[in-house]
């Protein structure tokens, strides 16, 4: 069977798209800055992208890559040292495994790469956005936009080349779910800012199952929004937790200016969002599981 290496393989998403490749038959290895005994049920290869350094190996058993490596753009306030290693770990390391491939010469049925719903910019507004789009000129705007020119690399090498630009990704352990469900398991759920900012959003299963069909969909080229095709602002988010969960959802939003007080910069993330198009994903025949946000809680949280 094909051979899928993954970076960032042992991600919330590289987990669970390992587990379903190899249900599927494929053959996973993962890269991983640390290095293993391969003790493990995945063969690991290391590389490290600030040396320079990748395991040659791993681009000889290579049929696909699927690049998922990138430091979480939430986990730390946005210094500027921080929004280096955002866009590096991004960048540099599709940067790498361009390098690498070209010292093999070695021939990729595909590349496929994670990129961010934020391409068309950390706003709120009344436009819905598709892959048409221009990218936005704020901070995660132009590092989605390096990410996907990085890619680009080998779709100018005439390799088929995917960029999956993904939503809030909802899975049973950890990720932003866990985060948004806890204050309202509590009892003290309540919407942030204006609760009007859109949160696009997936299931975990869809996903993969995009990328799953990234690999096996020939026809498949350039990208696509992997988001559900249900627009739900922030405030009906959380009112819907609580609906699933059976737990109140009264109390007044959380003004904007603590979150912006509490992380910067970066809480426009959670302050700030805009619906985005499914369509060109579901006219290129995938069908999702979870259309309704309601239907992907219960699944996830009961």
């Amino acid at each position: 069977m094909e051979t899928v290496l993954i970076t960032g393989g042992t991600g919330l998403i590289g987990k669970e798209l390992t587990g379903q490749l190899k249900a599927k038959g494929y053959t996973v290895i993962h890269l991983s800055r640390t290095k293993k005994n391969n003790n493990s049920e995945t063969l690991t290869y290391y590389w490290d992208y600030t040396k320079g350094l990748l395991d040659p190996e791993a681009i000889e058993k290579a049929d696909y890559i699927i690049h998922l490596a990138g430091e979480n753009v939430s986990s730390k306030r946005w210094t500027i040292n921080r929004k280096k290693q955002l866009i590096d770990s991004r960048v540099k390391t599709c940067e790498l495994l361009f390098e690498k491939i070209k010292e093999k010469n070695k021939t990729l049925k595909a590349f496929i790469t994670a990129s961010g719903t934020n391409f068309y910019g950390t706003i709120t507004c009344d436009k819905i956005f598709t892959e048409t789009d221009v990218p936005a000129n704020d901070f995660l705007g132009e590092t989605c936009q390096q990410w996907e020119a990085a890619a680009d690399h080998f779709k100018n090498a005439g390799i088929r080349t995917v960029k999956i630009r993904t939503g809030v990704v909802l899975t049973k352990h950890g990720g932003a779910l866990e985060k948004i469900a806890l204050p309202v398991k509590l009892g003290v759920g309540a919407a942030l800012g204006s609760g009007k900012q859109y949160m696009p959003w997936i299931h975990i299963d869809d996903l993969c199952g995009i990328y799953i069909k990234a690999i096996e969909d020939e026809k498949m080229q350039g990208a696509y929004n992997a988001v559900a095709p249900e627009h739900i602002t922030n405030k009906e988010f959380g009112r819907t937790i609580a609906d699933v969960l059976k737990k109140p959802f009264w109390l007044p939003a959380v003004p904007a200016f603590i979150i912006t007080l509490a992380l910067g910069k970066m809480g426009d993330i959670v302050l700030k969002g805009s619906r985005i198009s499914s369509e060109k994903i579901k006219n290129a025949g995938y069908q999702f599981k979870f259309t309704s946000l309601k239907n992907a809680l219960h699944n996830l949280l009961t």
